[in-house]
Formats: C-alpha cells, structure tokens, sequence
C-alpha cells in the first residue's frame, strides 16, 4: 500500500494552507505489494482479532500509546480497554503483527466457511463484437489467445458473440456448437428466454486446462455478420437510416443475468472482456451518435461540454447489476468511430474493470494488454476506508470506486490490482487547524480485500477430481497507519511539497471540473490555480506584496527558492496542452478524451507525471546515456549534441535518430544494447503496453516525436501562432499574479 501525500508536513490551520495555494491531500494505492519506500507489509493471521477503538473504529497500531490493560487510539485520543484474550496474545508480541509494524496484511476467516476459505475459480467470459469487421475479429482473435496463455490451470472460460443476436458457444464437445438467440428490435432490456434455459452455465463456462485447444478452435470460427443479416434483422432508424444491428445493451444484461446463478458457488468474481467495434445502436441501451457532430455550433451549444456527460443512465444502472451478480466488466472500444464512451465508460470503471480505447488496429498493443492484465494478481471485492486524527477530515474523493449508501467516507472496488490508484483531499474539522501542543495528525487506511489463490495439493482423489476447484478465496485485512509532522511556516509547507502528488490532486480536479462545466472552465480552473500558486510563493517570501507590484520582471515564476516547486509550471502548462484538456474544435475525439479521463484518474503519482510530460533523455551510443533529462523542446536537441533521444510519454515510447547522427550507428538500436534494456524494463513497469516506435530524423516522419516538443511556440502553415510556447506561458502567468496582487 504505497501512500503519498501533496505536503509531507502538514499546514497548521486553514489560514496557512488558503495562503500557501497548495492542494491538501493524498494518493493511495492500496494493492501495491510495497509501500512508498519499498518496504513490504508484515504478514500474520487472526486479522478479526485486531482491536479498535469504541469511539471512532480505528484500529490498534504501533502509532498508539499501550498500557498495561488499554491502549490510547492515535486518532481520536480514547482510552480503549483490552479483553483478557487480548492480553493472553500481548503475552506474545512475536505473533501479534500491530504490535511490530505499522503496515500490516492479516488473514481474516470467510463467511460461511469453517475453515477461513472459499472454494472458488477464477471465470472469464469473452463478449466479441460480431458487427465488426474481419481486421476487428482477427486483432479479437490474437488478444483471446494471449490471453488463454496467461489463464491460470482451473479458470474457466466462455465465449459469447453479440450483433442482433447473442451467440452462445459450447466448446466442450468434439466440436464447437453455438447456439443463438436473436434480440427482438423492440425489446426493452431482456431476451424472451433465458441464456440458462438456452445452455446451463457450466457447460458454457469450460475448464481451460482441458479445452484450451477447443477454445482456440471455436475463436477461428468467428466471422462478421453480413450487411444483409444485420438491415433485414435491425431494419431502419426513425429516419430512414440503416443501423448496425449491434444489441450490446441487451447482450450484457442477459449475460450479467446469466453469471448471476453461480455467484457465491461456482465463482467469487467473473471477469467479462466486452470487445465492441463501435456503439451500441440496437435495442436497450442503443446509444444516439448523431450528437457527434457539427450541430453544436449551429445551436451554440458548447460540444466540450455537451459531450462529456452520459447520455443515458442505463449502463450505469448495469453496472450497478453487475457488482451485485459479482461481475467486473473491462470495455476494449477497438474503433476510430465516435462510439460515446461517456456512456459507456460506467459499465467498466464502476464494476472494478478497465476502459481500453484503440484507434487504430494496423499497430494495437491489445494481445499484449490482455496478457499483461491478466498475468498481474488483482484483489476483488474491496473496502477502504481512511481514518484522520479528529483534528481535520476528508473533503473529497476520487477514483473508480462507488461509495458506501451507509458509511461516510467507504469507497467499494469490485477489482483492484496492484497499480490502481485513488486520492483523497483533506480540509480542517475547524477553523483552529491543529493546536501546537497537540499530538501530530495521523492518517489511517483499512483495505479489506479478497484474492484467489491455488489450493495446496494433499494428493487426495477429492482435490485432484475435475470437479473439484483447485482454488480458495483468502480474505485479507491491510492496515496502514502514518503519522506526519507540522511545518511551522509557510516556506516550510512549500519546501514538503511532493509534485507528483500535487499533480495527481490537480488532475482529479480539472477532470471533475471538466464533466460538470466543460473543459473550458477545467482549463480556466488549473491556469487561475497556477497564478493563485505563484503569487502566494512570491508574497511568502517577500518577493513581491500585495497592492504593491506593478512590474512582471519583479515575479519569480521559476520558484527560483523553493526546489520542490520549480517543476509544477511545466507540469501545468503541459496538462494544459494535453488532449485530456483539448478543445473540440482542436481536434480532440471526444471519445478519446473520456479514454484519458479513465486512463489518468486510475495512474499512481509518477506514471501520471510520464503521461503528462514525458521524460527525455538523450544517448551518446546505443550503449552509453548521455543526459537523463531534458526540456521538451527542439533547442534541446540542437544544444545536446546527441544522436540518439529516448522519449518516454508513458503510453508511447519513441526512440529517435537525429538526422544528424553517425550512419555507422545501428539503426534500429541492436536487441543487447543498454537502450534496449532499459526499453524493456520500462515496458515491465507498465500497467499498459506503450506502443514502441523507431524514427531516422530525416528520413522517416517524425511527426509522432515533434508533437511532443511543446515547449516551443508552435506556428501553423500560415504563420500564425497556433498554441503558446512555455516561455510565453511564464509571462502570462507572470500577469497573471500582477493582476491577482493589485
């Protein structure tokens, strides 16, 4: 569980914090195997034994003062006495892990079972899109066989095809047999009968140790469905246009419905990977993309705005079905068609899944994404729950979790892996902040959780019979108690300052920003933050006053004092030129943009960084670094002097050859080269695959490198500035705070 927060020491009061401009929060990544430093968390069992408090149900930890018969609660300040069974365990600190660690992962025992374990197996089910093309089904295919290869012996796996029928395949015979169930044009949201009264679940869902070739067999039998079955079966829209005959809606709620059956026997979590070749255009949940358009500008209406919002609530209705049936739904939009994913997007993140666009399908990275998703080990079925000191509380949440209907301040996630990240703002409970006396503020996280892990082998005939699962589902309790100090001025604020957890606030902010008023006012939102920033610093430290300024020259808008500050003006004014804020008449797909939304609000702090502004560094060799980083700018590679540039914009990796760099230089860079090793290093790191590109400067194009390089102001065909430079950027901020001072 790694922890990080915006400000390491901690404002004293409201006052201090409004006058330093800085966010106040935190980032959580709850599944991370280590925390922020590397340190793993100590393990032990009888997690439902751990004391807690009476007043506020915090947990024991070693932050907490112990006595001979009660301990006081770090958070709250109660007196919480011990049980004598409590006492017989202190006996032993040894085996009691709260008494050792402040970070700790303890076994808690599993309803209904008397053992403390669940039988369970792990289940996939693969939902094709069938009014698609051959390309959309042959990528389908590539990325259904990796996947197969990274299922653990004893999954479970389905195929399901969806157009104006939903297709069912049963691949445990000595052939695939699919049976299909056509989608009625004016159904609501159900089929006239039942997928279990069409095929009972387990003989859809097939052991994939046993029927892995079978199952690569029926993918080969997937073909698209013809213009004609799709016109005579959807027929014509109410004006007169041909649809596509794609019943998603309906196809995912039979399904969810269908999966429900085994929840809790068969399964603790079923996995859907929903592969869509563009939006769902018949029946329920047909989707309108005719909003897409140019139409906005004739009625004046704002296109940033109009097509952020969702415009129906059914797949967040589903969703909502889905976390209830125990099914965790991850979208793969492969398309260059506006699709709505603001709709769509609800089904994934709030069911514990992913949303995956890919444009293009010629160089997609889908194989390798589904290999890499499904290598990684991922808990389901979560709570978390922060815990402050009573001297402030938390303001607001983030991240793809649904909150607690009960419970103030429990988020759920039906599926978390180790890179899923959430944040959390802090406010003061009162205007009094943090008295000095007082003990310092502390923060606790409870993350409870479940994992599916292999049953051990006794040798018994029992375990070893096919119908017997050869997993168990272990419940898990993770604590994680920090305790933070006070700065005791505002220079000390800034000097705690964690940028990257800065950014990750700010980020989760705009986004939030940008769905309820537009992406304008999301962008007018982090420009003004920035100024406010500038002109808080430069008054602390006597720089320039309020009601006093009259010159930009007298601004320092480089944080020249302050180290842990001098990276944020780059930072905002690159999230300002990147397509999470682009205006539409800018080009930005809208689709595109909800992808980014999904994409940057589940990113732990230093790959969010990555993807805002990339890391350049430059080779002298293949061999040999030269520079580990450097601006974003074409002066750069004019004043380095090296011939070889790394750029790694976390979702892209490009390696580039200047046009002047030596011919006798292998191009591409050989496989056992030290820029290879750290390309694959790079690449195991990532939740993602970046998709890796080699460019020859003046040779090939190297537009896909250049639009990196925005530090420049660029200028468009005509002459005319198209976008600000950074420098220009810096003197409007510079205005900025002579404007804000005044």
């Amino acid at each position: 569980m790694a922890v990080r927060a915006t400000v390491s020491r901690f404002p004293l009061d409201a006052n201090t914090l409004e006058a330093s401009g800085l966010p106040w929060g935190v980032t959580v990544t709850p599944f991370a195997p280590f925390d922020e430093r590397g340190a793993t968390p100590l393990y032990g069992s009888g997690g439902h034994l751990l004391p807690r408090c009476d007043n506020c149900w915090g947990y024991l930890s070693t932050h907490c003062e112990i006595e001979r018969w009660g301990w006081t609660c770090a958070l709250c300040g109660s007196f919480v006495g011990l049980d004598s069974a409590t006492l017989d365990r202190y006996a032993r600190p040894q085996d009691c892990p709260e008494l050792s660690s402040s970070f700790i992962d303890l076994d808690l025992p599993v309803e209904g079972s008397g053992d403390g374990e669940m039988q369970a197996r792990p289940v996939y089910v693969a939902a094709v899109d069938l009014s698609s093309s051959e390309e959309f089904l042959e990528l389908v295919k590539s990325a259904l066989l990796a996947a197969l290869e990274a299922l653990v012996p004893g999954s479970l796996f389905g195929l399901v095809t969806f157009s104006h029928k939903i297709g069912l395949y049963d691949v445990q015979g000595p052939i695939a047999v699919v049976k299909n169930i056509f989608i009625p044009p004016d159904s609501e949201d159900r089929l006239p009968v039942d997928l279990k009264d069409v095929m009972p679940l387990l003989s859809f869902l097939a052991p994939v140790e046993m029927y892995k070739d079978r199952i690569a067999a029926a993918l080969e039998t997937l073909n698209p469905t013809t213009s004609w079955e799709r016109t005579t079966a959807a027929g014509q829209g109410n004006d007169g246009v041909l649809l596509g005959g794609r019943g998603f809606g309906v196809a995912m709620t039979a399904l969810i419905d269908y999966l429900s059956s085994e929840y809790g026997s068969t399964f603790a979590l079923a996995r859907v990977f929903a592969f869509m070749s563009g939006p769902p255009d018949y029946g329920a949940g047909e989707l309108d993309t005719r909003r897409y358009g140019e139409q906005y500008a004739s009625k004046r209406e704002d296109a940033d705005l109009a097509l952020l919002p969702e415009q129906t609530s059914f797949y967040k209705d589903l969703a909502a079905v889905a976390v209830q049936a125990g099914v965790c739904v991850d979208i793969f939009a492969i398309t260059d068609e506006y699709t709505d994913l603001a709709s769509l997007k609800y089904l994934s993140i709030e069911s514990g899944g992913s949303l995956f666009l890919y444009s293009n399908m010629d160089d997609s990275t889908l194989p390798q994404d589904m290999y890499r998703m499904l290598s990684r080990p991922y808990a389901f079925g979560c709570i978390l729950r922060l815990r402050t000191s009573s001297d402030f509380k938390l303001g607001y949440s983030y991240g793809h979790f649904f909150p607690d209907p009960q419970y103030e301040n429990v988020q759920h996630i039906i599926c978390c892996d180790s890179f899923a990240t959430y944040a959390y703002d802090f406010e003061f409970e009162n205007s009094s902040g943090f008295f000095r006396n007082t003990e310092p503020p502390v923060l606790q996280l409870a993350f409870q959780y479940s994992i599916i892990v292999p049953r051990e082998d006794t040798g018994t005939s029992e375990l070893n019979s096919i119908s017997s699962s050869k997993f168990c589902v272990k419940r898990r309790l993770r604590i994680r108690t920090l305790q933070y100090s006070f700065a005791s001025n505002i220079n000390e604020l800034y000097d705690s300052v964690d940028p990257e957890a800065t950014l990750s606030i700010l980020v989760h902010k705009v986004i939030l920003a940008s769905l309820k008023e537009g992406v304008t006012e999301g962008r007018l939102l982090l420009h003004d933050w920035l100024v406010i920033l500038t002109a808080q610093y430069n008054d602390a430290h006597g720089l320039v006053q309020s009601g006093t300024v009259n010159a930009t020259s007298r601004v320092d808008v480089a944080f020249s004092q302050c180290p842990q500050l001098q990276s944020m003006p780059r930072l905002i004014f690159a999230l300002l030129r990147n397509p999470l804020l682009g205006l539409h008449e800018e080009g930005i797909h809208p689709d595109y943009r909800i992808y980014l939304q999904c994409l940057f609000s589940a990113l732990e702090p230093a790959s969010l960084q990555l993807a805002v502004y990339p890391l350049l560094a430059s080779y002298t060799t293949p061999d040999k670094q030269a520079y580990p980083r450097h601006s974003l700018s074409r002066a750069a590679l004019l004043t380095s002097g090296s011939p070889i540039f790394l750029l790694d914009a976390f979702t892209n990796l490009i390696v580039y050859y200047t046009p002047s760099a030596d011919l006798s230089i292998p191009f591409p860079p050989p496989h056992d080269c030290l820029l290879r090793t750290t390309i694959n290093k790079l690449k195991q790191k990532r939740c993602i695959t970046p998709k890796l590109t080699f460019i020859r400067g003046g040779q090939d194009d190297a537009s896909a490198f250049e639009r990196y390089l925005i530090e420049e102001q660029n200028i468009n065909g005509n002459g005319f500035s198209s976008l600000m430079g950074f420098v220009s950027f810096l003197e409007e901020i510079s205005h900025g705070v002579v404007e804000y001072l005044k």
